[in-house]
């Protein structure tokens, strides 16, 4: 097959150019191989990860495909192997080329940049791989959409729709991959910690069985520093969202029916439709007839925020209608919606509130009473109810309010247990560090220190606010959370930052 050139027609929009400008030698990612020459290094060196097990059988036929452009020993099936050991293994390889004078190495990791093809959930776990790491140059990182969300790509300029895995589309990316711009975004650390119960285990309870499962939120151990004795301490990351209430549930509930009818799951459509159904099955359209007002936001735990760093606890008030609330890093939820939106000027002068900056240290929170309020994003100047923006969160549950809660941490949802006679279990969340994105366009996300992000309020965005929420009321710091994310204990990296 010709690696050489993508396009043989001359250059285009789509063109990705010459084949050589991603391609990356064996002895750069096998440690043992033997080296070879090359004239020119890659200008666009990538190392491809895709979760074969997404998109139906998208994931494995994108693989196929990657494998034929490109070298085979720089595309991973994520179900065969994690990324946390492959980037390892390639960056204990550069620098022991770089230490013998090896040029190329010290180009391509230069240069490098990463692809990762998977829903939202095996997005983040790249992500938080590459944050534990801890690199002095972190690759950046383009997202392909290949889960039923798909919020993480969406935000980028990626799109949200399952992509095509012929050739000519693979081309196509990688030349968009190629001229993408890097854009850093907040990353946010979570915590829970209550004590251990005298009956019945507090770990979250997954939906799903998959290598990077709850990858993302895990039980300390015990030599951890932020252990404490007689507490059962939880901690992991997020970069998009983190959710607690009945979307959390209904996400529960969708994972739960595909992993007991996987065969029923073949396309971003029909899941898009089973979701939809599951939703009105479990009451989120009809929620205040079915939906238990114990387990209201308002009456699961007090909220309190931190508005900026260094400030002090504020309490929260949550309206009582209030079902399910999102914390929110990125300007796209439940498959490209903004529940944030773009505040007034009177919300901005009144309230103290910005638009909505993925790398502004600021985390927004939205809350939602049912699917009905939710679908008033689908209007223009949509959004839910603004409630803060903030730092630094603290949720603090109510003893005995409930048995368990839902929650959801980028599109990876988890019913969480509750001890009874608990009245110290705790969630805070707070600004991490920040890693850097890929995006193209059209891109929704915007920087605070891109003048040509909305520095100024709209005008038109009160008239239709649903802000007011009496008149419904009747109506720190290891990123890493599981063993996936730790290097092993007999190798010292500390070289390579």
């Amino acid at each position: 097959m010709n690696r050489q050139m993508c396009s043989s027609n001359g250059p285009s929009p789509d063109s990705c150019g010459p084949l050589t400008d991603y391609y990356i030698p064996d002895y750069i990612l096998k440690p043992d191989s033997e080296k070879r020459v090359v004239d020119h290094p890659p200008s666009c060196p990538v190392v491809v990860f895709i979760n074969s097990r997404s998109g139906g059988q998208l994931g494995s036929s994108l693989i196929k495909t990657y494998r034929e452009l490109l070298n085979e020993a720089q595309v991973f099936d994520l179900s065969e192997e994690g990324p946390d050991k492959v980037l390892h293994r390639i960056y204990c390889n550069f620098e022991k080329l770089k230490s013998n004078g090896d040029t190329l190495a010290f180009e391509i990791q230069k240069s490098l940049r990463l692809i990762v093809a998977g829903g939202d959930g095996t997005a983040s776990w790249l992500l938080g791989v590459v944050s534990d790491l801890k690199l002095s140059q972190p690759p950046p990182i383009a997202t392909v959409p290949l889960g039923t969300g798909n919020n993480l790509p969406f935000s980028f300029g990626w799109g949200k729709k399952n992509p095509a895995t012929d050739q000519v589309a693979v081309k196509s990316f990688l030349g968009q991959v190629k001229r993408a711009r890097e854009m850093n975004i907040d990353s946010w650390h979570i915590i829970m910690r209550m004590r251990i119960p005298q009956e019945g285990p507090c770990d979250p309870i997954a939906p799903l069985d998959l290598p990077h499962s709850l990858h993302a939120f895990h039980r300390v151990s015990d030599t951890d520093s932020l252990n404490m004795e007689g507490y059962h301490t939880f901690r992991g990351g997020f970069w998009n969202y983190f959710s607690m209430g009945m979307d959390a549930q209904v996400s529960y509930e969708f994972h739960s029916e595909r992993k007991r009818n996987p065969e029923k799951f073949k396309n971003q459509l029909t899941n898009q439709g089973t979701y939809a159904k599951l939703g009105l099955k479990q009451g989120w359209f009809a929620a205040s007839l079915t939906h238990p007002s114990s387990r209201n936001i308002a009456q699961l735990a007090t909220l309190k925020i931190m508005k900026r760093p260094g400030g002090k606890w504020e309490e929260l008030k949550i309206p009582r209608s209030i079902r399910s609330i999102v914390c929110l890093n990125l300007p796209s939820f439940s498959g490209g919606f903004n529940p944030w939106g773009t505040p007034g000027t009177r919300k901005v002068q009144d309230r103290d509130l910005t638009p909505p900056y993925v790398d502004d240290g600021l985390i927004e929170v939205v809350g939602f009473r049912d699917a009905w309020h939710g679908l008033v994003l689908l209007a223009p100047n949509g959004h839910g109810t603004r409630l803060a923006q903030a730092h630094r969160l603290r949720f603090e549950f109510h003893k005995g309010a409930a048995e368990h809660t839902f929650m959801r941490i980028d599109g990876e949802p988890w019913k969480q247990p509750l001890p009874k006679e608990d009245d110290t279990v705790v969630v805070e969340i707070s600004h991490l560090r920040q890693v850097a994105m890929l995006a193209t366009d059209p891109c929704k996300s915007k920087s605070i220190n891109d003048p040509s992000s909305p520095c100024h309020p709209h005008d038109d965005d009160d008239t239709n606010s649903l802000e007011d929420e009496d008149e419904w009321e009747n109506g720190r710091k290891k990123f890493g959370a599981a063993a996936t994310f730790k290097l092993p204990d007999d190798v010292d990296i500390a070289h390579l930052s």
